[in-house]
C-alpha cells in the first residue's frame, strides 16, 4: 500500500510516529511523511534543521515533506499560530508538494492539535484517498484542562471544528476506552471509531547500555526518574510539592529528564524551594538515550492534571515505563491509574495531591527489592500482553488495508 502520514509532529522530534512508520515499511508499505519543521518541545526550531534543512528531508529511506510552519514559543497565543499555521501550510503547500502523487490511505497522528485532520481532508478529497484519524488527545477538552484557552464560546467553536473533522474520517482510532463515547458525542457513526492504545518505544535490548554519565551513580539513593514533555498538563507543581515534604529525606532523589514550555518555571521553583539537591534536570535527550537514564531509576514517575480528560488517557510514556521492567509512581486519575493498579505494576496516587505521592514514594522505598523486582515483572507482562509493539502496528496495518478495499469496493 501506499500510504501517506500526516503528523505535525516528526522526527527529530521524539515521537511514536517515528517508530510507527518504519514498522509500517516493514511490513511492505511505501510510505511518505509530510510533516512541518521541528520544534517541539523547546518551542524553537531546532538549530541543526537550520542549518541543512535537507538532511531533514529523508528518515530510514522514507521520504519527508515539511511545509513552512511558526514555532510553538512559549506562549499561549503562539501556540495557537503554530496550530493554525500547519493546518493551513500542511494543506496548501502539502497539497502542492504531494501533487501527481496517489495514495491508498492517508493516516493521521494526533497527540495535540486537532487541526492537524484539515492537511488530511484537503488530501483525501484531492487524492480519493480514505483517512484514518489516531486520536490521542481529546479536543476541545485538552484546550481548556491546559488553560490554553477559557472562552466558553471560543471552546464550542473549536468543537464545531472537531465535529467537522471526524464526520470526514473513514476511521477514527482511540487510544484508550474511555475516549470512544467522547468521540462519539462528535460522531454519529460508532462503527468507526475502534479502540487503538499505544505501545512502548522501540529499543534495541540487545545493546549494552551504560547508566548516563550525566547523573552521579548512587544506589544509597532511592532514584524517581521522569522522562518527557516537561508541560502544563504533568503538574509539575504537585511533584515538586512532594520533593519539597521529602527533601529532608536524605534518601530520596528525583531526575527530570526532558523538556518543554514548564521546564524554565521548573527550574526556577527547584531553586526558590531548595530542592537542588534532591531534584537533578540534566536537559532534553533524543529518545534512544532514555534507557541510560532508566539504568539509574528505581522507579519511574508519570503524572497528569486532576482534570477529567486526563482521567480519560492512558499516557504514552506509561506503556514505555511498563516495557523497561520498572516499578511506576503514578499521579494521575481515571484509566492510567486503573491500568496500573490492575497489573500490580506500581502505586498510584491521585491526581494533584503531591502529599499522596511522597507517600507512595516511601511506601515503595520501604518494600523489598523481591516485591519491586515483581511490579516490574507484571508491568513487562502487561506490556507484553496489551501494549505490544509488533501486534499494534500489525493491526493498524490490516485496518488500513480494509479501508483501502472498502474504497476500492465503493468505487
Amino acid at each position: 500500500m501506499k500510504i501517506l502520514v500526516v503528523t505535525q509532529y516528526f522526527w527529530p522530534e521524539g515521537f511514536r510516529i517515528n517508530d510507527l512508520v518504519t514498522g509500517l515499511v516493514d511490513r511492505g508499505h511505501e510510505v511518505t511523511v509530510l510533516t512541518g519543521k521541528p520544534n517541539y518541545p523547546s518551542g524553537k526550531i531546532f538549530p541543526e534543521y537550520l542549518q541543512d534543512p535537507s538532511a531533514f528531508a529523508s528518515y530510514n529511506g522514507i521520504p519527508v515533506v515539511r511545509v513552512p510552519m511558526l514555532a510553538r514559543g512559549v506562549r499561549a497565543i503562539t501556540l495557537l499560530l503554530n496550530y493554525a499555521s500547519f493546518a493551513l501550510c500542511g494543506s496548501f503547500f502539502g497539497a502542492f508538494k504531494l501533487r501527481g502523487r496517489k495514495f491508498d490511505a492517508i493516516f493521521v497522528f494526533e497527540p495535540s492539535p486537532i487541526s492537524v485532520g484539515f492537511p488530511a481532508i484537503v488530501l483525501r478529497w484531492l487524492k480519493k484517498a480514505p483517512v484514518a484519524f489516531w486520536v490521542l488527545d481529546l479536543w476541545p477538552e485538552s484546550l481548556e484542562a491546559t488553560g490554553v484557552v477559557r472562552s466558553k464560546f471560543v471552546l464550542k467553536q473549536v468543537g464545531k471544528i472537531v465535529k467537522f473533522i471526524y464526520d470526514r474520517c473513514d476511521l477514527i482510532l482511540a487510544q484508550s476506552r474511555s475516549f470512544i463515547p467522547e468521540i462519539a458525542r462528535f460522531d454519529q457513526l460508532p462503527d468507526k471509531i475502534t479502540y487503538f492504545p499505544s505501545w512502548a518505544d522501540k529499543v534495541d535490548r540487545n545493546i549494552e547500555e551504560e547508566p548516563a554519565s550525566e547523573i552521579p551513580a548512587d544506589r544509597e539513593k532511592f532514584t524517581i526518574v521522569f522522562t518527557g514533555n516537561i508541560g502544563e498538563a504533568q503538574d509539575f507543581g504537585a511533584v515538586l510539592d512532594a520533593a519539597e515534604s521529602l527533601k529532608h529525606n536524605k534518601a530520596v532523589r528525583w531526575i527530570i529528564v526532558g523538556d518543554g514550555r514548564m521546564a524554565s518555571w521548573v527550574r526556577e521553583e527547584v531553586e526558590r524551594r531548595q530542592l537542588q539537591d534532591s531534584v537533578l534536570l540534566p536537559g532534553r535527550f533524543p529518545l534512544e538515550r532514555m534507557r541510560s537514564f532508566y539504568m539509574h531509576a528505581d522507579a519511574l514517575l508519570v503524572s497528569l492534571k486532576a482534570e477529567p480528560i486526563f482521567a480519560m488517557t492512558i499516557p504514552g510514556k506509561m506503556q514505555s515505563y511498563l516495557a523497561e521492567g520498572l516499578p511506576i509512581l503514578a499521579m494521575l486519575n481515571g484509566e492510567g491509574a486503573d491500568v496500573l493498579s490492575r497489573a500490580g505494576a506500581g502505586l498510584a496516587s491521585p491526581a494533584g495531591n503531591g502529599a499522596a505521592l511522597a507517600e507512595s514514594v516511601l511506601k515503595m522505598m520501604s518494600m523489598s527489592n523481591h516485591d519491586r523486582s515483581q511490579m516490574g515483572r507484571n508491568g513487562f507482562m502487561l506490556s507484553e500482553k496489551d501494549f505490544n509493539r509488533d501486534s499494534r502496528i500489525d493491526e493498524l496495518s490490516a485496518l488500513l488495508e480494509s479501508l483501502r478495499f472498502a474504497q476500492h469496493t465503493m468505487h
